[in-house]
């Protein structure tokens, strides 16, 4: 599938999944919104998993970068997107575990190392800067977030304010446009 197949393949293949929602939904950062992209349901779609990884790993073609994926929403899209290209991948937690290695980055990660995060769904960006910082803290080099969706609510911006990119397979905008309720 190539970059410009993309909205158009992945945004059918999410409606098909039940994946887009409408309605007034919560989210994560406190806020509210009349739809809502459940990544559960995209995550456990294997078409959509598979267009997404498929997707990801031409975004990544151009880079040898480690893949990093924050916990619990995206390791099931780095570790297709890993397999698909055949390198490892690190998993980076909001906050370190209080058992076992106590570990915030999972994997392995080499000082000065180049990570790109994947990340599901992008709103604030907030969870995604917590996982660059971690990865920075980890001695990894990051500057680049690659996420399927883009709600548009300030997360480019945020990112930006910490030198990362943010690139996305999908905007809200695309995902809403010629919307059938």
């Amino acid at each position: 599938m190539s970059e410009s197949e993309t909205p158009t393949e992945l945004i059918a293949a999410l409606r098909a999944a039940d994946a887009v929602r409408f309605g007034e939904f919560e989210l994560s950062h406190g806020g509210t919104s009349d739809y809502y992209v459940d990544k559960y349901l995209f995550e456990t779609d294997p078409d959509c998993l598979g267009l997404i990884a498929a997707a990801f790993a031409d975004r990544l073609a151009d880079t040898d970068a480690t893949l990093a994926g924050v916990a619990l929403g995206a390791v099931p899209l780095v570790a297709v997107t890993a397999e698909k290209l055949g390198r490892p991948y690190v998993i980076a937690r909001k906050q370190a575990k209080e058992y076992g290695t106590g570990n915030r980055i999972e994997g392995r990660l080499d000082e000065g190392e180049e990570v790109i995060v994947l990340e599901d769904i992008a709103t604030t960006g907030q969870s995604a800067v917590d996982a660059v910082e971690a990865l920075r803290e980890a001695g990894a080099v990051v500057d680049r977030v690659l996420v399927v969706v883009d709600r548009e609510e300030g997360a480019r911006e945020l990112l930006a304010e910490h030198d990362i990119e943010l690139e996305s397979l999908l905007t809200a905008s695309e995902l809403l446009a010629d919307r059938e309720e």
